[in-house]
């Protein structure tokens, strides 16, 4: 039987009353001949409807910009030196390559190339891309993360900067979901699935292990281990203090965790806090980020709330803590850091970008606003050095909205305001475009802010395309991207940028209401904003395409489950969508806490309400959909992709898959392989909404 005849036999299996009864389970088998049989012919449907001259031409002039030598290099500095991995046309893998701050304030900088990443995957018949890097402050050596073809999981290994070369018997382990941190030049703290038992079942690490050079990984200690059914554990040592500390978290599920206090030797003390916090300790001060109200020392604080003390009071007893920063319900804190001694907060006050520095002093704690940053559009502050103990507070500044490209500046210890580093290049044409912010009301009342960018005027038929996520806790934010500019805008589109509940825009109340059961909120809010844009005037449902990926993957399918009226055509990547079986496929297990355990009986009642591979079946009116994900991916089973199309086609729908062989959680090894991508999903829903722009 062909497959084609198998997916009509099987019709609309699975199903709400028979969820378990699915005749696509063999899809699961990542490298199954059956299962690359299917996908090769699937790809080979999607190109050839999509991939033709237009798709190759758009594909080669966003590559184009990708590959231009005048972008922004990214940069951390160790040492004396900025750290960069640059890919272009001529290096698709990437250089990692350093230089010196005084050398990249330049215009053409001069470029130090510690490793050639194409020359590396070609002599060693590998498919290697550069993961991370773990640096040892004051030290020339690296532990060097290869993914093959951008999987999570990594082969490590030593290499040394004064050498420019792999350490000869250096630190070496095998392909697993890892990571590392330098204890001293011969020690190292690894926190790694590699090795039989050292996995949870979300296949993350079970146990930091004492790994001494020239031992086999086998004889390494055990100095810090949780259960299977904990997501994993991990360490990061802080060399801020008088004496080196490590800190231990065993990560019980995706918000909740245990942190101890140790040496490499283990972990000593366990923190009286609450499980749900963000922290970040820093010389002896110690930053909490309550995600639930908590009373501590019959003090009550505020979900959300940022609070302070000195930690080696804290260890004493003590529980005098600072109230560093209240949040309300359009004020969220998003992320804070420290950096030279000063605590930096990331704030969203109704969506605007507002920053401040804190100071730990004996009894208080001073706060001012970040000088010279502005207000609106898209602000990201970061430290520009990669270990606290380095930083002399030193910040990189990025700028950027929809229509502005990114602006690098460096804002130095006590410098008034920041200076340009680099700026990146205009990408597309924005004449005659706008920025402006809306808001849709959702079917329980909520306020849901989107972000419109396109011409000034709305013609009521505009092509749009929708973007969200929703999700994780995670805030969209409205940054410059090259494709959807060069791609969509220039030729005359519209985009929009849904800020869902379940995302982090307005703090956990945010997050919580999209979460677990609330998650059908957040498909609603992007259902709500597709509706906006009609009573507006800005276009039609036929001419509305939606994309979404990951977390967002589950946005769009229910798009096509739930609200098939809304849109024109779907775009759907690395997506979940079987949310019955998605704790047993790869890291699933670890997503618990966000979605919902399918196995207890309570949990699966709501889930089905959004698994979209059960809801879905015949005889509706879904708008064509193309699900696209990437074998490499071993955070998200490609399953997800395969069976949904399966099914779809099975009950006569139009479906398309698309899964090349690498990319990993993303979407492709290099700038070309990213480039076609997206350019196949934009020719997709620009066919399928009936636009055809000046290209075409």
């Amino acid at each position: 039987m062909s497959e084609a005849s198998s997916a009509e036999v099987s019709g609309g299996k699975p199903t709400l009353s028979a969820p378990d009864d699915d005749p696509y389970l063999w899809l699961e088998e990542i490298e199954g001949p059956r299962a690359l049989d299917f996908v090769e012919q699937q790809n080979g449907k999607t190109l050839q409807v999509f991939g033709g001259a237009t798709f190759i031409q758009d594909r080669d002039e966003l590559a184009s910009i990708y590959d231009r030598a005048d972008n922004i290099p990214y940069v951390s500095r160790h040492d004396d030196h900025l750290y960069n991995l640059w890919k272009d046309a001529d290096n698709p893998r990437g250089l990692w390559r350093r230089t010196t701050l005084e050398e990249f304030r330049k215009s053409k900088p001069s470029w130090e190339v510690l490793i050639d990443v194409d020359r590396l995957a070609a002599m060693e018949g590998e498919d290697w891309l550069v993961s991370w890097t773990a640096m040892l402050p004051g030290s020339s050596q690296v532990i060097l993360a290869l993914s093959r073809g951008g999987s999570d999981a990594v082969t490590l290994r030593e290499f040394n900067l004064t050498a420019k070369s792999f350490v000869p018997d250096g630190f070496v382990l095998g392909e697993a979901k890892s990571s590392a941190a330098w204890v001293d030049q011969d020690t190292l703290l690894l926190s790694s699935a590699y090795g039989e038992g050292m996995a949870t079942l979300s296949g993350y690490a079970r146990t930091v292990r004492l790994w001494r050079r020239g031992d086999p990984i086998e004889q390494a200690a055990v100095v810090f281990e949780t259960t299977a059914d904990h997501i994993g554990v991990s360490c990061r040592i802080d060399r801020t203090g008088q004496e080196k500390r490590v800190w231990f978290t065993d990560q019980l599920n995706f918000f909740n965790s245990h942190t101890w206090l140790g040496t490499e030797s283990g972990a000593y003390i366990k923190l009286d806090l609450p499980t749900d916090i963000w922290l970040q300790p820093h010389q002896d001060w110690l930053a909490v980020k309550l995600r639930s109200a908590a009373t501590i020392d019959r003090v009550i604080y505020p979900t959300d709330t940022l609070i302070g003390i000195s930690l080696s009071a804290f260890l004493a007893g003590k529980r005098n803590f600072a109230v560093l920063f209240l949040a309300s319900p359009r004020r969220a804190l998003q992320g804070f850091f420290w950096s030279g001694g000063k605590l930096v907060l990331s704030i969203l006050d109704e969506l605007r970008p507002v920053f401040e520095s804190c100071t730990p002093y004996t009894t208080t704690w001073s706060r001012e606003p970040l000088s010279m940053l502005p207000d609106m559009g898209l602000v990201d502050v970061s430290p520009l050095d990669r270990d606290p103990s380095e930083s002399n507070g030193d910040l990189l500044v990025r700028i950027q909205d929809p229509l502005t490209p990114p602006l690098l500046m460096l804002l130095d210890q006590g410098v008034a305001s920041p200076a340009v580093l680099k700026e990146a290049p205009k990408t597309f044409s924005a004449d005659g475009l706008v920025v402006t912010q809306h808001e849709a009301i959702s079917v329980d009342g909520e306020r849901i802010p989107y972000v419109q960018t396109g011409p000034k005027r709305e013609t009521g038929g505009a092509p749009v395309h929708m973007s969200g996520y929703g999700g994780f806790g995670i805030s969209v934010k409205p940054y410059y991207n090259s494709a959807l500019g060069k791609l969509w805008l220039e030729r005359g589109g519209t985009t929009v940028q849904a800020h869902l509940r379940g995302g982090g825009e307005f703090g956990t109340r945010w997050h919580d209401a999209g979460r677990l059961a609330g998650k059908r909120l957040s498909h609603d809010d992007f259902a709500s904003v597709a509706a906006d844009l009609v009573r507006r005037g800005v276009t039609q449902a036929k001419r509305i395409a939606a994309e979404g990926g990951s977390n967002g993957g589950i946005l769009i399918s229910n798009m096509l489950a739930r609200y098939p009226e809304r849109f024109g055509a779907l775009f759907c990547t690395i997506p979940l969508i079987d949310m019955r079986r998605y704790t047993r496929l790869l890291a699933g297990a670890s997503w618990i806490a966000e979605f919902g355990d399918p196995d207890k009986v309570e949990e699966w009642e709501w889930l089905k309400t959004y698994s979209a591979y059960h809801i879905a079946k015949p005889g509706q009116n879904y708008p064509p959909i193309l699900i696209a994900t990437t074998r490499r991916d071993d955070r998200v089973h490609p399953a997800h992709a395969r069976k949904m199309v399966a099914k779809l086609q099975g009950m006569g729908y139009e479906a398309y898959l698309y899964e090349p062989d690498a990319g990993g959680h993303g979407y492709g090894r290099d700038n070309k392989e990213h480039a076609g991508f997206q350019v196949l999903g934009f020719q997709f829903l620009k066919s399928k909404i009936g636009w055809l722009d000046e290209t075409t």
